[in-house]
């Protein structure tokens, strides 16, 4: 099925591609020279393609579809122009049902690599990369770059808490920023452990920390509330954690995830992460808040952080936001990926 959409005005896929790499030609020299080999060449949802990303992750092109999959045709000229960029395997990841999960079977030489651990970089920090493997994502969220340039540059003889740390992208950026002292909380076993071979890759393991932890009892606790749940809802046994404030909090939630302990809701109910979250905050530290829901405003995402922070007797005293680098390209330079970084009195 063509990917391309019945808009006369529409341009075909092949030709989207050629301007998107065109577009893209000082960041693509830039990242060589800053020693990073992750990143997008082609953002469909902004640059003609909805559903369609292709990424460049270390020694291998990914191509994923999320509404339809690529023809024969499609697959093939893409192909063609990414290896004429860099001669990489080519991994294409169809996930176009509405579970999301990977639909298509590759040749075997190419399952065989797409399953097999490589590794990239970015700005010279290595991690992990697997292109196929038991979770559905990629190893490395790509528009996070910019989250994770903060946090190394921001880190040096900090604490670092990093929550919904995924394979601790974050974290490991921290380490390599200088952090004294860096706790990754993720419910994932298999995202940690790709966490422990990130800071690993690093030469981090002595000052990471890995929790395996639903995020509310874990940052309840370390915010010193009690540990709740939902209604009628029997808890699970969770890790025991002392009250803790840190210099650094990252705060990068999904948009939707419901457990025993409570649900996490981007649109609706931000404020039941982010009060506890700043609560682990030290007077003088910086929390970075993140919402990847495309219909929060922004504007009116921030006023409810600053309103509660207020609440607690707390004063946001500097802000700064962080936005996508060139390669996600955005409406209006709106895109749904927020954040900002807040120093808290």
């Amino acid at each position: 099925m063509s990917i391309t959409t019945s808009d006369p005005a529409a341009i075909p896929l092949s030709q989207a591609l050629t301007q998107a790499i065109a577009k893209r030609a000082a960041f693509l020299k830039q990242a060589e020279t800053q020693d990073t080999d992750c990143y997008r060449v082609f953002h469909g949802t902004v640059e003609g393609c909805n559903g369609l990303n292709i990424d460049r992750y270390g020694n291998a092109w990914l191509i994923q579809t999320f509404h339809q999959s690529l023809s024969d045709d499609e697959l093939a000229d893409v192909t063609e122009q990414l290896t004429q960029l860099a001669d990489l395997p080519v991994i294409y990841n169809d996930r176009s049902d509405k579970n999301s999960r990977v639909l298509n079977r590759l040749p075997e030489e190419l399952q065989s690599f797409a399953t097999s651990e490589q590794q990239m970089q970015e700005n010279g920090i290595q991690f992990t990369s697997k292109l196929r493997h038991e979770g559905q994502d990629p190893l490395l969220f790509l528009d996070m770059r910019v989250g994770r340039e903060y946090v190394a540059a921001n880190s040096a003889d900090k604490s670092v808490l990093n929550l919904f740390s995924y394979t601790c992208g974050i974290g490991t950026a921290a380490a390599v920023g200088g952090a004294k002292r860096v706790v990754n909380v993720d419910f994932s076993s298999f995202a940690l452990a790709a966490g422990r071979k990130n800071a690993a890759l690093n030469q981090a393991e002595d000052v990471c920390e890995f929790i395996q932890s639903d995020a509310f009892p874990a940052l309840r606790q370390l915010a010193g509330l009690k540990v709740g749940g939902r209604r009628n809802q029997k808890l699970p046994s969770y890790p025991k954690l002392s009250a803790t404030q840190f210099d650094l909090v990252f705060l990068d939630p999904p948009r939707y995830a419901k457990s025993p302990f409570g649900i996490v809701d981007l649109i609706n109910d931000y404020q039941s992460l982010f009060k506890p979250a700043l609560l682990t905050t030290k007077s003088g530290g910086t929390i970075v808040c993140c919402n990847n829901v495309a219909k929060v405003d922004r504007n009116a995402w921030f006023d409810s952080l600053v309103r509660c922070v207020e609440k607690q007797g707390r004063e946001v005293t500097q802000h700064t936001w962080l936005d996508c680098h060139n390669d996600f390209p955005s409406f209006d330079g709106n895109h749904p990926l927020k954040i900002v970084a807040l120093q808290l009195s």
